[in-house]
């Protein structure tokens, strides 16, 4: 290399280290972003952390805070000082009101501020960042009529779902965004008629309108957005008929519409979404037939027309519905047999005809069904049961079989030949069946629930439940079973250990599970039942035995309505995370143990109407229950019965305090106590009301 060569190289290896060091040093943010953030900082309740707002005036080393130099934004700035491009404090628990000086970062591209505990209303001056491409504040409790006056030119996501905002919905975010993709405003309070204004926005892909109060119908321009491809509007309040304008909307993925008023026919426009997989329309009133472009839909994936008044027939056809996963038609008008070419649907797993007028048997084109996992006849009027679990034992794949309240009066088979697998969940309830339990459960090795209950089944509970170690719910209540309660039972490994998996594929199920003649609890996953054992109305007799102490994740033991006899054990104290005890209408004996004082989880429990005697104990949860969980026991006493004795023949001090006798205290008392209970009402109330909003409250069919 000669000596021009070498002071090239080393030329141009100095100007690439300056540029290096340059490029490395901390440059100052501006004083207008500083201040900025200041402002902000002061108004929040809570420090920020890796905010060192006092001895740094470099913002762009705080936590959350990204920036850029101002040349490479293309700005004239002699100092080339850095400008804040963003601001990520997403669940950070900052609490307080948001502060106007936000407005003031000018070169902000992104604000998220989401899932913290902010408060009061949003400040105009955020809506009008010329910069801004994400503004995320969802999950706070922002609240008030959300902001008329918004320009937000580079706007490209949008997410202020799970607030409080109310009013109308802010279609003018939509002026001058050409670039905006996703619209989320779930969730919230907003209501009235959905006003013109989405048409405008023509990139949009996603739009999130569900969970709050809108109403009336469709506008038109929502159906002019050539690249939509998420469309939830479920939980509102509209109404009248769907127009077959939504047909325009040709690049839809999903469709939300259910839990709302619409009604009349469905349009027949499926034939143009080209790329549809999941339509939800549950829960309206839809009347008719299912369209045939419905029928024949090569794209759908998940359909869910639950909870409306269709009528027959259902002719789905399976050879052009190839890509089919789940259906779910319950709680229709439906009046025929049982579609017989279900089985040719190639992907078909999920299904649920419950709570329709279905007759006849169990078309013996199921055994065919390998790929069926979830299976719900329920409330139909379908009968022979022998052959339906001859044929259905054929589907390999079965995890779950819902077949309660049919087959009335039929005899629970007891064939040993019927074999169950892979099944999970069974529930075969409120039939009025006769006979015994079969013996070939104990080869449903798998099974993790089991409701037999409301039937008239009769003779000994088994002992081998007792070897099924992923069984965590057992109802058997309401039966006409004798003898002893296995001993076997206090072994059950998932009420020991929770041992189960929650490996499940979402089945678009509700089971429905009888707790009375007339009222009833909904679950939609396995998982998500209770870890519970009800014995409760049969005959059973004998002991309670003490190894039921050894069942530390059972949350529900019912045995009452029985015939069992001598004294409740100690060792039920064990039980840590019992939530219902219920022991009445037995012949038990002895008295309440102490022990059950320690079951701080415990929100319902009775022994009434037993022989117990002594004294009531007074801590824990037992301060909480009302006198008929002890009435019916003459020889209880203390606080909800009589007085107890001591050794000494005097009486013992009650447990509550003696009433005052002032009247003027009384008084007090009474006003104080009844303002408090109105405020604290008020605001359980309005907290409750966000919850089944944010999580979604139960629906019963």
């Amino acid at each position: 290399m000669g000596i021009l060569e070498f002071w090239v190289v080393l030329t141009v290896l100095g100007f690439t280290l300056q540029a290096q060091l340059l490029n490395s040093q901390n440059f100052t943010c501006s004083s207008n972003d500083l201040n900025a953030l200041r402002d902000f900082v002061s108004s929040v309740e809570s420090p920020i952390g890796g905010w060192d707002t006092d001895s740094s005036s470099n913002c762009c080393n705080w936590v959350g805070i990204t920036c850029k130099s101002s040349s490479s934004l293309g700005l004239n700035d002699p100092l080339n000082s850095s400008r804040v491009v963003q601001v990520e404090l997403g669940q950070r628990r900052l609490m307080g009101k948001l502060s106007e000086s936000l407005g003031s970062l000018d070169q902000l591209r992104t604000l998220n501020l989401s899932h913290n505990f902010l408060r009061g209303s949003l400040p105009v001056l955020l809506l009008h960042l010329p910069r801004l491409e994400v503004l995320d504040f969802s999950n706070n409790d922002l609240s008030g009529f959300f902001p008329i006056s918004i320009n937000l030119a580079s706007i490209q996501i949008f997410d202020i779902s799970k607030n409080f905002f109310r009013g109308l919905v802010p279609v003018g975010i939509c002026n001058n965004a050409a670039q905006l993709s996703s619209i989320d405003l779930a969730l919230n309070y907003f209501s009235g008629n959905l006003p013109l204004g989405f048409g405008n926005c023509s990139s949009l892909e996603n739009l999130s309108l569900d969970s709050n109060f809108l109403s009336g119908g469709l506008p038109e321009d929502l159906f002019q957005l050539p690249k939509l491809a998420l469309l939830t509007l479920q939980d509102n309040l509209f109404s009248g008929q769907l127009s077959s304008s939504i047909g325009n909307l040709s690049n839809l993925v999903r469709l939300d519409i259910s839990s709302n008023w619409f009604s009349g026919n469905i349009p027949d426009i499926f034939h143009s979404f080209r790329k549809l997989r999941d339509f939800s329309g549950q829960s309206n009133n839809f009347t008719g037939r299912i369209p045939m472009s419905m029928s024949n839909s090569r794209t759908i994936t998940s359909l869910n027309l639950r909870n409306n008044s269709l009528d027959s027939p259902v002719d789905l056809n399976c050879s052009a519905m190839i890509s089919l996963v789940s259906l779910n038609l319950g709680s229709n008008q439906f009046n025929e047999l049982i579609p017989d070419n279900l089985p040719a649907c190639p992907q078909l797993k999920s299904i649920n005809l419950g709570r329709n007028n279905f007759t006849g048997q169990i078309p013996e084109t199921f055994k065919n069904f390998q790929s069926l996992s979830y299976l719900s006849l329920s409330n139909c009027s379908i009968y022979n049961i022998s052959a339906a679990l001859g044929i259905l034992q054929h589907c390999q794949n079965l995890t779950t079989l819902v077949l309660g309240d049919s087959f009335f009066n039929e005899v629970l088979p007891s064939n040993p030949s019927l074999q169950f697998k892979s099944l999970k969940a069974l529930i075969i309830a409120n039939c009025g069946l006769t006979g015994f339990v079969p013996q070939w459960l104990s080869g449903c090795g798998n099974l993790q629930l089991l409701d037999l209950s409301w039937n008239r089944l009769g003779g000994t509970i088994p002992a081998w439940f007792g070897s099924l170690q992923h069984l965590f719910y057992m109802d058997l209540s309401n039966n006409s079973f004798i003898g002893e309660i296995p001993k076997d039972l206090t072994g059950l490994q998932s009420l020991i250990f929770w041992n189960m998996s929650l490996e499940e594929s979402s089945s678009g199920f509700v089971f429905h599970i009888r707790r009375s003649t007339s009222r009833g609890l909904q679950y939609n996953r396995i998982w998500t039942f209770p870890p519970t054992l009800d014995l409760s109305n049969n005959f059973l007799t004998g002991p309670i035995w003490p190894e039921f102490g050894n069942l530390k994740r059972v949350h529900v033991l019912d045995l009452k309505s029985n015939n069992l006899s001598g004294t409740i054990p100690s060792s039920l104290g064990d039980m840590t995370n019992i939530e219902k005890l219920d022991l009445s209408h037995n012949n038990l004996t002895g008295s309440i143990p102490p022990s059950l004082e320690k079951l701080t989880f415990m929100s319902k429990f009775s022994v009434a109407y037993n022989k117990l005697s002594g004294p009531i104990p007074t801590r824990g949860q037992f301060a909480t229950f009302p006198n008929s969980s002890f009435e019916g026991n003459q020889g209880l006493c203390g606080e909800y019965a009589a007085l107890c004795q001591t050794t000494d023949h005097f009486p013992r001090e009650p447990a509550i305090k003696p009433q005052k006798k002032k009247v003027n205290i009384d008084g007090m008392a009474f006003g104080i106590g009844f303002g408090t209970a109105f405020i604290l009402a008020f605001v359980i109330s309005m907290f409750a009301v966000k919850k089944l909003k944010r999580k979604g409250g139960t629906r019963y069919q």
